[in-house]
């Protein structure tokens, strides 16, 4: 009645499985060898099959698994999980629970996963299989002393209980159950004493639940004892650098990285420890070594690319690059970084090709602004926005985002009126869109209507009272366009409170307290405003407090620093003029 053909579920799920025939039942009859399938030679066509003999099921098992195939070949991979499940329950068969156990695997099949390995351990208790897929979904369920309880089965065992990796799935668990986790292992290891893999553990949940000087002295007896045991070395590294040992840390994975130089995840972590550390010429000799020793590798082959990258080594970052794409790897992100280096040296062609080629994810939308910009610098503006809106329109979910591409665009064209509209049509669609309400404030304020401008600011304050930035324009904007000095000063520090190293806001307070009167104070703010953001317009309010406190001398020198930035900045010249009455600085 069937046909000996291949199961689905064997390309499917990687299961061996060759056809129903192939099915034994532990503990039953094995089924007929598929070679005992054979040509018949008594017919013309020489085709036909000899009979099939199935492994001894019950009818309704074998129907069950029959009909799970048969789901499969119609892609209905939850019929085909169901079906494997009931037939593993109904035979408690272990091939069949094995075979289904995969499938739920290949599925992210959580509670079928939690069933299947509950009913393994009822026919075989001490089955590893089983024993670790009961850990994972214990620790799924947060239910982390079960969890510990069926490793500690394999570990007594014998086998590696793989403490590790329930260890560094504990960084997306809440503090409490952390320190949970951290209380078990540490009773665990009562048990258990001279286990390094859970010695190694502890150090990693001491350094997650943020004790890395105590995780660093965990860790140092299991390293006098296993100086070879190379994930401890690792994290000692690790531990060196969280604790501001740097140079220690370099030292430390310099040398063993020498000691060990197939172990990839050492020799990454160095790279990215140099990197951090300005040591941008090492860093690149080191994912050097890794591309050389790792050739198949496309993470270790764009981090070579980078650091050669930022090294000005630019051929060999195009070489990298270019092999990522060429062997599909990373290909939004070589091709982002590709078009940067094609911008950089003026070949705007090349550059816009590549940024187009981004196709999504975090480069995407920094891709296609780019790629506009230099499409509107090559007179190319109307196609960019063609292209955009068509964009728009073809991905609604991004409408959002491509908005305020357009009005940035606009923007940097000094387009006021029309970024305007286009910020409009999009409040229209999205009125809760935040970002592209300030660039309408922003572009109200720029064509002076003060009033609009507030009203935008004040509906993003509205919606999120703690947006330091909204905050500042709408306090700046009160001090600079109206009388209502004191309200502006409560919104300038409600944002100075939320970010208080802020120049542009150290800025604002400051010129707010000298509209005021009080010069002391507004001296205080716009020293420090001018120390960390020596910017023209902060030269002019700065310059102009100085001033006013009669230190006419060094608001000049101020001044003049601010002119050589941009001699023809119009608040900066509008103050000058004003206060000197010849505009000669």
């Amino acid at each position: 009645m069937y046909k000996s053909a291949p199961l689905l579920v064997s390309c499917l799920f990687g299961l061996s499985l060759s056809g129903c025939a192939s099915i034994t039942g532990s503990g039953h009859s094995p089924a007929v060898d598929e070679t005992t399938t054979t040509e018949s030679q008594d017919t013309p066509q020489g085709n036909s099959k000899a009979p099939i003999e199935y492994a001894d099921f019950e009818p309704e098992t074998l129907y069950l698994l029959l009909s799970a195939e048969i789901a499969a070949q119609r892609g209905r991979y939850d019929v085909t999980l169901v079906n494997y499940l009931r037939a593993a329950q109904q035979s408690k068969d272990e091939k069949v629970i094995e075979r289904a156990m995969r499938i739920a695997q290949s599925l992210n099949g959580d509670n079928a996963q939690k069933q299947l390995a509950e009913l393994w351990l009822d026919i075989d208790p001490d089955n590893l299989q089983a024993l670790r897929v009961s850990a994972i979904q214990a620790v799924k369920r947060n239910e982390l002393e079960a969890a510990l309880g069926y490793m500690e089965q394999i570990l007594d065992q014998g086998e590696d209980a793989d403490f590790d990796s329930l260890a560094a799935m504990a960084g997306n668990l809440p503090p409490e159950q952390q320190q949970e986790l951290l209380a078990l292992y540490e009773k665990m290891a009562s048990r258990h004493p001279d286990t390094p893999e859970l010695e190694y553990s502890i150090a990693l949940l001491l350094k997650i639940t943020g004790d890395p000087q105590t995780a660093l002295n965990r860790l140092e007896p299991l390293l006098a004892d296993k100086p070879n045991f190379q994930p401890a070395i690792i994290l000692k590294g690790d531990l060196l650098y969280q604790t501001d040992r740097e140079d220690e840390a370099i030292e430390h994975l310099m040398i063993n990285t020498r000691r060990f130089p197939a172990n990839r995840q050492m020799g990454t972590l160095y790279g990215r420890m140099l990197i951090s550390e300005g040591e941008l010429q090492a860093a690149q000799d080191e994912f050097g070594r890794l591309a050389k020793r790792f050739p198949d590798n496309p993470g270790i082959r764009l981090s070579h690319a980078l650091v050669a990258l930022e090294n000005g080594q630019l051929e060999l970052a195009k070489e990298e690059l270019t092999q990522l794409t060429e062997q599909g790897h990373h290909t939004n992100e070589a091709s982002y970084y590709l078009g940067r280096i094609e911008d950089e040296a003026g070949n705007t062609e090349q550059a816009i090709g590549y940024y187009r080629s981004v196709e999504q994810g975090p480069y995407y939308f920094p891709s296609l602004a780019r790629a506009s910009a230099l499409m509107t610098a090559e007179g190319k503006l109307d196609e960019a926005l063609e292209n955009i809106r068509s964009m728009r329109s073809d991905n609604p979910k991004q409408a959002e985002k491509f908005w305020l591409l357009e009005v940035n665009l606009l923007l940097d064209q000094n387009l006021q009126q029309e970024a305007l509209e286009a910020a409009s049509s999009a409040l229209e669609a999205y009125p809760e869109n935040l970002q592209i309400r300030y660039a309408r404030a922003m572009l109200f304020d720029a064509l002076e209507q003060p009033a609009k401008a507030e009203t935008d600011l004040k509906r993003i304050v509205e919606n999120d009272p703690e947006n330091a930035i909204a905050l500042n324009a709408l306090g700046y904007i009160l001090t600079t366009q109206t009388d209502r000095l004191k309200e502006a000063r409560g919104y300038i520090e409600q944002a100075l409170a939320l970010d208080p190293e802020n120049p542009a806001i150290l800025d604002s307070m400051g010129w707010v307290l000298l509209q005021e009167g009080q010069i002391e104070p507004a001296l205080n703010y716009l020293s420090r405003a001018w120390a960390a953001y020596p910017d023209p317009e902060v030269a002019a309010h700065y310059g102009e407090a100085l001033w006013m406190s009669g230190a006419e001398e060094q608001a000049q020198i101020i001044w003049k620093e601010g002119l050589e930035q941009d001699a023809d900045h119009t608040v900066l010249r509008e103050t000058i003029d004003r206060l000197t009455n010849n505009g000669d600085q």
